[in-house]
């Protein structure tokens, strides 16, 4: 290279750092301003997923920006707070109001989780394997959803039953027939017994027994009915019947009111004893007018009159 050359290559070198001098120090100096740059943000709104530009630089700023409305129970990623950049990706999801029916209690609550599952663990309400609920845990959360929570509890339970004991009946000649005595006083007896139990909401609704043992076994009454019967003097006659108290009564023109009579059916041998509470009958050979309730116990009804034995009772 020849010196002309040369000093020519020199001076174009020291002509070029003299224009990158002048321009970084004579140039007044700019600041570049990023934060006002637009940033492209893509957002989630509860499924919903839209971009838009904004110069905000926080999500608070970007929610002003856009008019995006949230509640103090809604969620929103990353916190309100965040810086955002372009290229950012926010997350929001709405919280549903909600009704829960369950314990015998009614809680209006809200809920972010996306089924009936979700809300009802994030409410802190914990199931059984036996417990229903409606709508199934797997229906998805709406707003103003109502959810009923049924408790269902089975239990098994032992319990102590007593045992009724039975009656039975002896006659004593020598014991007059209106008296009764109790020769052995009847004990009842006690057995336990295994229930599976089912509950609903804490009401039983089903009882199964499984098992069951006595415990003790009871004892029989025996009752001692007397029979002797003290009798004046016997007529015959006719008997009838009449609609009076429907009970084991009956009219006498002989016998007072309030003593008692025996009076048996000739034709077939039944007998009944009587009171008298009225007084009759007034036809011709007929000595006693039964109610009809007694009359029905020794002849039919359609008999209408029949032959009877009539005795008073003294004792």
């Amino acid at each position: 290279m020849t010196p002309k050359k040369r000093i020519l290559l020199i001076l174009i070198v020291l002509l070029f750092f003299y224009c990158i001098f002048y321009f970084f120090l004579k140039t007044p100096s700019r600041e570049l301003n990023f934060e006002n740059y637009k940033k492209i943000i893509t957002t989630n709104d509860n499924g919903l997923v839209f971009k838009s530009s904004t110069s905000a630089n926080s999500i608070s700023d970007f929610l002003k920006d856009k008019n995006i409305k949230i509640t103090e129970h809604d969620q929103i990623i990353p916190e309100i707070n965040a810086k955002i950049f372009s290229g950012s990706k926010i997350k929001i999801q709405r919280a549903a109001k909600i009704k829960i029916e369950v314990d015998g209690k009614t809680i209006e609550t809200y809920a972010l989780g996306k089924n009936i599952g979700e809300a009802l663990e994030e409410n802190n309400i914990t199931l059984t394997r036996l417990d229903k609920t409606e709508p199934r845990l797997n229906f998805p959360v709406e707003n103003n959803s109502e959810i009923i929570v049924t408790r269902i509890n089975i239990e098994e339970k032992t319990e102590k039953e007593e045992i009724d004991f039975k009656t039975t009946q002896k006659t004593a000649s020598k014991l007059g027939w209106r008296e009764k005595k109790i020769e052995t006083a009847g004990v009842k007896g006690v057995k336990e017994i295994v229930y599976k139990i089912t509950y609903k909401n804490g009401k039983e609704i089903s009882r199964i027994k499984l098992s069951q043992k006595i415990l003790a076994e009871p004892v029989t009454q025996i009752e001692v009915q007397g029979t002797y019967m003290k009798l004046g003097g016997a007529a015959k006659g006719q008997g009838t019947w009449y609609a009076w108290k429907g009970g084991m009564f009956a009219a006498s023109t002989t016998i007072p009111r309030g003593n008692y009579a025996k009076v048996t059916n000739t034709a077939n041998g039944k007998s009944i004893v009587v009171q008298i509470n009225d007084y009759g009958p007034q036809g011709k050979g007929r000595i006693i007018d039964l109610d009809k309730v007694a009359f029905a116990k020794i002849a039919s009804l359609g008999a209408g009159v029949i032959g009877v034995k009539v005795e008073e009772v003294l004792n």
